[in-house]
């Protein structure tokens, strides 16, 4: 299996399957000097960790992270940097009746046509588990980004199946169990009967979550292919159950016209930035928004018709196992991460490239 590698420069590798012994991850070509300890990296696994809150899976792991190599004394080394996280609250027995089954709506099918063989174990590498590594690896260059060049990355869910809003507050999102942009008491009220509505029909829902990155700098990215938005949507589709991606205002867009749709400028900057901080590829320096649509997870309890490995009909298969009713909900972290990791390899490419020259005020152009 190939593709388990992320970045050009400050790249990522991950490993591991959902009931294995473990999962881990390499990061190569930190920049040496960095702080970082277990702590920071664990605040941003824990908002992801599976039984955090009672909305999500009854699954409960403690995600505890061990950093192997590459910091010492608190300080990044520049030598490769080794992580691990040891799973501790597998149940693979509740997978024994879907050995040789394909449950609709998951990768059992297209894993064991490609492969011929697949770990069957709620899901092995195909599970969401895989993306802890990813969280882990995104607090790194939360880090790097953060000391070294000024970048901040939030993120927050806006929407919970049929229930949405337009505030866009990480804040108030870090202080509920919905990691809901509105966290006012009768939004999370009516997310929370929402959701028990939707455990108690054995159904789930999807969400939108939307991450921003601020303080990227002036003409990071590269143009044609290597856009630094398309970039970020090769990232975030990369995310399990994700299936559709808008930089900015996205499709809203479609329906505006060129002179609501262009970001104008002037002397003092832009008037707008429905471009979501990003033209021709490259960052204008301002926010950059980007927002992705989670699809509601096929582990419920409702059973579906499917076939076996032997081509037989299964009339009624029920997917055991316990599993979150939306997934967006504990997918924040996962795509904060995704984001610091793209915005960071293009960062270190155009330094690369193009020096370290602050080119807006060359221009004198503020953002």
């Amino acid at each position: 299996m190939g593709a388990n590698t992320f970045g050009d420069i400050f790249t990522v590798t991950t490993c591991g399957e959902s009931h294995g012994k473990a999962l881990a991850c390499i990061i190569d070509n930190c920049p040496p000097g960095v702080t970082i300890s277990v702590d920071d990296i664990q605040k941003d696994l824990d908002r992801r960790r599976p039984g955090s809150t009672r909305f999500g899976t009854p699954r409960n792991e403690a995600d505890a992270v061990q950093i192997l190599s590459g910091v010492f004394e608190g300080k990044t080394t520049g030598t490769p940097i080794g992580l691990m996280i040891e799973n501790t609250s597998q149940r693979s027995q509740d997978y024994a009746d879907i050995m040789n089954s394909f449950r609709p709506g998951h990768a059992d099918y297209t894993y064991l046509v490609k492969y011929g063989i697949r770990d069957y174990r709620g899901g092995g590498r195909a599970s969401a588990r895989e993306t802890a590594m990813r969280v882990a690896a995104g607090a790194v260059a939360k880090a790097v980004l953060a000391q070294l060049f000024g970048v901040h990355v939030s993120g927050c869910v806006t929407a919970i199946g049929t229930i949405s809003t337009d505030k866009y507050d990480p804040k108030a999102a870090l202080e509920n169990p919905f990691n809901f942009a509105d966290g006012s008491p009768e939004m999370l009220q009516q997310l929370e009967a929402y959701i028990d509505q939707i455990r108690q029909e054995h159904d789930s829902c999807g969400a939108v979550v939307e991450v921003r990155a601020h303080g990227v700098p002036v003409g990071t990215g590269s143009p044609i292919f290597a856009r630094l938005d398309a970039t970020i949507a090769h990232a975030m589709m990369s995310i399990n159950a994700v299936k559709g991606v808008e930089i900015g205002d996205g499709f809203a867009m479609a329906a505006m016209r060129g002179t609501q749709a262009r970001d104008l400028m002037s002397h003092e900057g832009f008037a707008s930035n429905h471009s979501g901080g990003i033209l021709g590829g490259i960052a204008t320096g301002q926010d950059i928004r980007v927002r992705m649509a989670f699809k509601p997870t096929s582990s419920i309890l409702s059973p579906g018709a499917s076939v076996d490995k032997f081509g037989h009909d299964i009339p009624e298969l029920v997917t055991k196992g316990r599993h979150d009713p939306c997934v967006g909900i504990r997918a924040v972290p996962i795509a904060e991460a995704m984001l610091a990791l793209t915005i960071l390899d293009a960062i270190m490419l155009d330094r690369a490239q193009c020096g370290s020259v602050d080119r807006a005020q060359l221009y004198h152009i503020p953002v």
